[in-house]
């Protein structure tokens, strides 16, 4: 542990340490020390983000300067928050021209996807894509109930159809069954050594596929599908770290149902696309918004087929700030 400084007041001793905040519930926050110990802290006074207006200015995965009382170790006082390596954020449901911060300090996010029962939408997917991109971010995308999948053949196809044009993007996708798979090594490998924000529409599997990855954190409450609405059931009301192995850990966060976009200009979205970004420059317009434009490059590549046209369409949703549960 390497405290930072020490200052007396009064006969009051104040220890400053570092912590990484492992799980926030609105008001109070568990956060790991740097030796490993648990400690419940809270805001002091107000914290606000440079330039960013945020309903939670503190995040999982974040590091703060953490105020001790030597007497009474277990509970702190946040005094500020460190510099971030990067973030991921949305727009506020809640509150209009907020950001809700979802996690901070990640090495790369993983999408937990299903094309029945509940259905995610390609529109979803490409915006979270799009919004992860923003942060330069790696994501790889997760299609789970393979196993439900598997025993419809035009399921089956649609589910490799879709997972081709994301790996022809560029992106790695992976089909399990957080049931079914005896061995998910694969993935296992993809988040040793990492910092991995998990995320998804409630009822994707999410929590079941987490407690496979990591049996320790199975005391995770998991619930079935709704019969009545065939919508996913939200199983995890706050975002929380876990430590799976030294250097490993996982986040898990509430399902989402929606993915506004926060602080992303119209011009700037087709940057998030990987297919369209290496075509910037080649549009007869250095303004163009690939919706209309003559000689536009994008829109070329689109009707020669390069450029896949769900992907297309939902960047035009996306540029026209059409609805984001799409």
């Amino acid at each position: 542990m390497v405290l930072l400084w020490i200052k007396t007041h009064k006969k009051t001793t104040v220890v400053i340490k570092k912590g990484l905040v492992l799980r926030s519930t609105g008001l109070w926050y568990d956060v790991q020390d740097e030796a490993g110990k648990h400690i419940r802290a809270r805001l002091e006074g107000k914290i606000r983000l440079k330039n960013e207006k945020a309903t939670n200015p503190v995040a999982v995965g974040d590091y703060v300067e953490l105020a001790t009382d030597p007497l009474n170790e277990a509970q702190a006082s946040i005094k500020s928050v460190l510099p971030r390596q990067n973030y991921v954020s949305r727009l506020s449901p809640h509150k209009k021209a907020h950001a809700h911060i979802i996690a901070a300090n990640l090495d790369q996010v993983i999408l937990v996807v299903t094309l029945a029962l509940p259905r995610t939408s390609l529109g979803f997917i490409d915006r979270f894509l799009a919004v992860v991109e923003s942060f330069r971010i790696p994501c790889i995308l997760v299609f789970n109930k393979s196993d439900i999948i598997s025993q419809d053949p035009e399921g089956q196809a649609y589910q490799d159809e879709v997972r081709r044009m994301y790996e022809h993007i560029g992106y790695k996708t992976f089909a399990v069954s957080a049931l079914a798979d005896t061995d998910l090594s694969i993935l296992q490998g993809q988040i040793k050594d990492k910092k991995t924000l998990f995320s998804g529409h409630s009822g994707v599997g999410k929590s079941t596929l987490l407690n496979r990855l990591a049996p320790h954190i199975s005391a995770q409450k998991t619930q079935e599908i709704s019969d009545f609405s065939l919508k996913g059931v939200h199983t995890t009301t706050f975002a929380e770290m876990f430590e799976v192995a030294p250097q490993t850990y996982i986040i898990d966060t509430p399902g989402i149902k929606e993915m506004g976009l926060h602080n992303i200009k119209p011009e700037e979205i087709s940057h998030y696309f990987p297919e369209m970004r290496h075509l910037l420059n080649s549009c007869k317009y250095a303004n163009c918004t690939h919706t209309h434009e003559p000689q536009c490059m994008v829109i070329k590549e689109t009707e020669s087929g390069y450029i896949f046209q769900s992907r297309y369409y939902n960047y035009l949703s996306m540029f026209r700030n059409e609805d984001n549960r799409k």
